[in-house]
């Protein structure tokens, strides 16, 4: 098992990428995958070979319901 870590060069992790269909034509969006300790992984699309965050489940699950309630509305422009 790899030893997974946040900061890490998101390139070097073995994983399928996927990212919102909501994505600008351009890439500018965040790019999601599951690694195998089952920690969610982010990167931005824009520097693939950027760091990556990791995230238990629970952490991502508490980020989702915020965003599905819109405690996060106020972060950007629509």
């Amino acid at each position: 098992m790899a030893n997974y870590r946040n900061g890490m060069p998101a390139d070097t992790i073995d994983v399928t990428w996927i990212k919102s269909t909501a994505s600008a034509p351009t890439g500018q969006c965040v790019e999601l995958a599951v690694v195998e300790t089952r920690d969610l992984v982010v990167r931005n699309s824009r520097d693939p070979q950027g760091p990556a965050l990791l995230f238990t489940p629970g952490e991502f699950e508490a980020f989702v319901q915020g965003a599905k309630r819109g405690e996060f509305d106020h972060l950007i422009e629509i």
